[in-house]
């Protein structure tokens, strides 16, 4: 049975959900790879790229364990596969150059610093290239899905607007975009064609305790992109810090399924 589908959420841990097929030699020690409940085949992919959630640390089957505390039977799909990937071991600059399990290099944990945009890119290419190996095995990129938690998040909104915004939707939960971010770039240089052409949604969640990222740096990342023409939905998280809850895991499971509904293969 071929894929249809595939998402990538990247999130403050990393997580990557990805088909057994064949992976990118250079991006093999990325991937742990899951199956459905019933160990058949699964037709949609989910990718889970999380960074510096609680600690940066952790693996993406770290995450993979707390998601599935959180939701118990509810953390899997049946339509849908999901695969969570470990960021690079890499020097992190906030952590005064301590390597760390990180999707890119920051100046600092502001909005108001510059991008680290060499980082970014060199990430997002590899990112690009397995998710064109997903494509390849008959997986459109319509059905497939970005996103992630805090620097995960980041990652995944460059993905689905810079690099592969024909992606079902980008989620980021508990994310900021520096002031002067590519993003914001890209999408104000749009030509009147390009703008008749829809971006995917924007999902995004943040807990109102969050002293890491507050939720004004959320807030306004998002406001920014919506003012630039995005389709974006914002959830405010009660009494949450800078974590994963499960409330705003079933909200973002939720928006997953109407995003990917099963296709007519999958019934």
């Amino acid at each position: 049975m071929d894929p249809t589908s595939w998402v990538l959420l990247s999130l403050s841990y990393s997580i990557l959900i990805s088909p057994p097929s064949g992976v990118p030699r250079d991006l093999s020690n990325l991937v742990e790879v899951g199956m459905n409940p019933s160990g058949n085949q699964i037709r949609k992919y989910v990718v889970y790229v999380y960074q510096l959630c609680v600690d940066s640390r952790d693996t993406g089957n770290g995450v993979k364990k707390w998601v599935q505390f959180l939701l118990q039977d509810e953390s899997t799909f049946p339509h849908i596969r999901v695969v969570f990937p470990t960021a690079p071991f890499r020097p992190y600059t906030p952590l005064g150059g301590e390597r760390s399990n990180v999707w890119f290099d920051r100046v600092d944990i502001s909005p108001q610093v510059p991008e680290h945009i060499e980082s970014v890119d060199n990430m997002a290419s590899e990112l690009v290239n397995l998710i064109q190996q997903e494509v390849s095995s008959g997986v459109p990129l319509n059905r497939i899905i970005v996103g992630g938690f805090s620097m995960g998040g980041a990652m995944a909104l460059h993905l689905g607007y810079r690099f592969l915004p024909q992606v079902a939707g980008v989620f980021a939960l508990s994310s900021f975009l520096n002031e002067k971010s590519a993003i914001y770039e890209v999408l104000s240089r749009r030509t009147i064609e390009e703008k008749q052409q829809n971006l995917p949604p924007l999902f995004m969640c943040h807990g109102d305790r969050d002293m890491l990222v507050p939720i004004k740096w959320g807030r306004e990342t998002c406001d920014k992109l919506s003012k630039l023409g995005l389709d974006t939905h914002f959830h405010k998280i009660t009494n949450a810090l800078h974590e994963l809850k499960r409330t705003e895991l079933k909200q973002l499971y939720d928006w997953v399924k109407t995003r990917l509904p099963p296709t007519q293969d999958d019934l």
